[in-house]
Order: structure tokens, then C-alpha cells, then sequence
């Protein structure tokens, strides 16, 4: 029998037959390539550190400078676009961008839009000058969204809320028009009952009302009694909603 030598070792014919097919399947399978190492691309990661840095200086700013700034534009028509609001406020002060607001479903203008202004000097000048003049044909609302605090109207609210008296015996009044005061409130419930205290709720570091208040007493008969009359009671021109707090 002839056999296949090499200079360390011999291989029987046969057995060379028998291996070479799945020998030879066996490689075709394996797709064996040099490893390369990987890296990221250079302006991927500049573009995430740019991303990093963005998000600090929005996570920095501070909101309520914006909403200062801010006037809502209400009633105005649907053909309005972004381009011509700002063109109409921009005679008034410099704007840093207008979006007029749309339906995500039909694509129609709702008929009101948010203007930010550059300085919260150009908000208060752009609302007291656009606010009742016409677009349109149409009469527009215009106001700042969120007015900051004088220093005046800041000491009034922390002597309100300094001078609030607590007590177990409390009710909770919702549903209160934006004009209702903590006095006039104080007023409306004592005609049924002893008040103690009385403190209408504002947005944080503003004096706009949140649209509700707390109205202490000193019993429980006198709670009982403010509920049971004043419940769904016209307060300057809305129901109010009266329940224990």
C-alpha cells in the first residue's frame, strides 16, 4: 500500500479521501478576517460634547426671564404665518422668534400664537401697543404670559402670606377668577361664618392667581356652613368649588 510521507509524519491515502470534503466545507464556512480596532469618528465625538454643553446652558437658564419675555397673541386669523406676526410685533421690539400655534390633526391655525421678545422692556412696550388693535380684521388680545414681580407687589405678597392664620378648620375654594383678592375672598365667606384668615394661591415669584385659595375658620360648624352655602356660589362672575381642605 503507498503511502504519503512528509518529514514528520505519514497519512493513509484513504483516510486522506475520506476528510477532504468536509475538510474543505468545513473552511468554506469560516470567514476569518485580521481584527481591525474600532474608533469612533473624530466629529462624532466633538458633536456630543457641543450636545453636553447645550444641554447645561439650557438646564442653567432661568425660566422665569423667559416667560417675562413671553406675550400670547390671541384672536388672530387663520391665514397668519409665523413670518408675518413677527414682522407686525418686530415695530414694537426685537423678537426672538413667533410660532403660531396649529392643530396637530387638521394642520389649521388655532388663532393664537406665542411671541418671545429679546427684553422684557420690548414684551411690556409690544403688549401695551398691540394689545386691542387689529390683524385682519380681527380684534387681538396681547399680554406678557408671566409679569415679574416689582419689588412692591413682592413685600405685599409676602406680608399676605406671613399674616395667613392656619387652623384645622379649613376649606379649600377652587374655580376663582384671575381678579379674586385674598380680601375680597375673605369678605364673600364672612357673611356665613366667623373667618379667621383667608389667602388666595400664586404662581411662584408672581402675583398671579393660581385659581384657587385656603379660608380658615374657627369651628367646624362655621366649615360646615361655608360648604353647604357657598358651594357652587357666583363668585365675581364664576362658580366657585368649596370643599374641606
Amino acid at each position: 500500500m503507498a503511502t504519503i510521507s512528509s518529514s514528520s509524519f505519514v497519512i493513509s491515502p484513504n483516510l486522506l479521501q475520506e476528510s477532504t470534503k468536509p475538510f474543505r466545507t468545513h473552511l468554506q464556512k469560516l470567514n476569518l478576517q485580521p481584527h481591525k480596532p474600532q474608533f469612533l469618528p473624530l466629529k462624532f465625538t466633538h458633536r456630543r460634547l457641543n450636545a453636553v454643553a447645550e444641554d447645561t446652558s439650557v438646564a442653567t437658564a432661568d425660566p422665569s426671564s423667559v416667560a417675562a419675555r413671553r406675550l400670547y397673541v390671541g384672536n388672530i386669523p387663520r391665514t397668519v404665518t409665523n413670518d408675518e406676526l413677527q414682522k407686525i410685533v418686530e415695530e414694537h421690539g426685537t423678537v426672538e422668534k413667533a410660532e403660531v400655534m396649529y392643530d396637530k390633526y387638521t394642520g389649521r391655525s388655532r388663532r393664537f400664537a406665542f411671541v418671545t421678545m429679546k427684553t422684557v422692556e420690548d414684551a411690556a412696550a409690544a403688549a401695551e401697543k398691540l394689545n386691542g388693535t387689529q390683524i385682519g380684521g380681527r380684534d387681538i388680545k396681547v399680554n406678557v404670559t408671566e409679569k415679574p414681580l416689582a419689588s412692591l407687589e413682592l413685600s405685599v405678597l409676602q406680608t399676605e402670606d406671613s399674616q395667613f392664620v392656619d387652623s384645622p378648620h379649613k376649606v379649600y375654594v377652587g374655580n376663582l377668577a384671575k381678579t379674586v383678592t385674598t380680601d375680597s375672598l375673605k369678605s364673600f365667606f364672612a357673611e356665613k361664618g366667623k373667618v379667621l384668615s383667608a389667602k388666595v394661591s400664586r404662581v411662584p415669584g408672581t402675583s398671579k392667581s393660581s385659581g384657587y385659595g385656603f379660608v380658615t375658620f374657627s369651628s367646624e360648624e362655621d366649615v360646615e356652613a361655608a360648604i353647604s352655602s357657598l358651594n357652587n356660589a357666583v363668585l365675581e362672575g364664576q362658580k366657585i368649588r368649596v370643599n374641606k381642605a
